[in-house]
């Protein structure tokens, strides 16, 4: 009896490891982590490609489930805007294609353009959200400091704000100063520019004065998400 019993205290062990070995086999691969990357698109055969800014590595752009980035690329290209710009969210993978440094699979779309400033913007690391719209023509950055509204014929006004973080990923930013009654209200959604013809991540709201604008909007350099 005394030798059954330290026979199965010399297995027990065996098991605790067995077992530890099959949760190490079937435990989920790490995730691997996200990064933001914003860059010039060109396009080789049935490829786009995503250099970032002020580097000379190059990645192939890989669309993650329900997006339709290389769809709106396609759209801008079809436009004659052969210089594209984009700033996505995503995970970069190795790659064995020759004249490739990876691929880079987007899970968010921040903008994609054809027009305006792209890694040349000298004020996208500071600026929180960047809003604008058109008839009237109005934009509003966002930074740490305040906001800044800009208008045609007018002077650029910097106003002080409260911001409040809603359901669903929207964001309301107000103002009551220098007379002005001012609210921005951000939303999750496809937008596209209806004169550039640029897509950006966010809709826009601009109430001023009891005047309702709209337009587009997407985080900049400086926004935490």
């Amino acid at each position: 009896m005394r030798n059954l019993r330290s026979s199965l205290l010399l297995i027990l062990p065996l098991f605790a490891g067995c077992q530890t070995l099959a949760d190490l086999e079937y435990k989920d691969p790490v995730k691997k982590p996200s990064q933001r990357l914003q860059g010039e698109i060109s396009r080789e055969g049935d490829q786009w490609l995503l250099r970032p800014c002020q580097e000379q590595r190059r990645f192939v752009l890989s669309d993650g489930e329900g997006q339709d980035n290389l769809k709106d690329l396609a759209s801008l290209a079809a436009d004659g805007q052969n210089s594209l710009y984009g700033d996505f969210k995503g995970q970069l993978d190795s790659s064995t294609q020759a004249g490739v440094d990876g691929q880079f699979n987007i899970t968010r779309r921040y903008r994609v353009q054809g027009e305006g400033h792209g890694c040349d913007d000298p004020n996208y690391k500071r600026v929180r959200i960047q809003a604008s719209g058109h008839e009237p023509e109005w934009s509003i950055a966002v930074t740490s400091k305040g906001l800044i509204l800009n208008r045609p014929g007018q002077e650029a006004l910097a106003l002080p704000y409260l911001e409040e973080d809603l359901l669903q990923g929207r964001r309301n930013f107000s103002s009551a100063a220098n007379g002005q009654q001012l609210e921005l209200w951000v939303a999750p959604q496809r937008c596209q520019d209806g004169m550039s013809g640029s897509v950006q991540h966010l809709s826009a709201e601009l109430r001023l004065n009891g005047q309702v604008m709209r337009g587009c909007a997407y985080y900049g350099g400086a926004q935490g998400d």
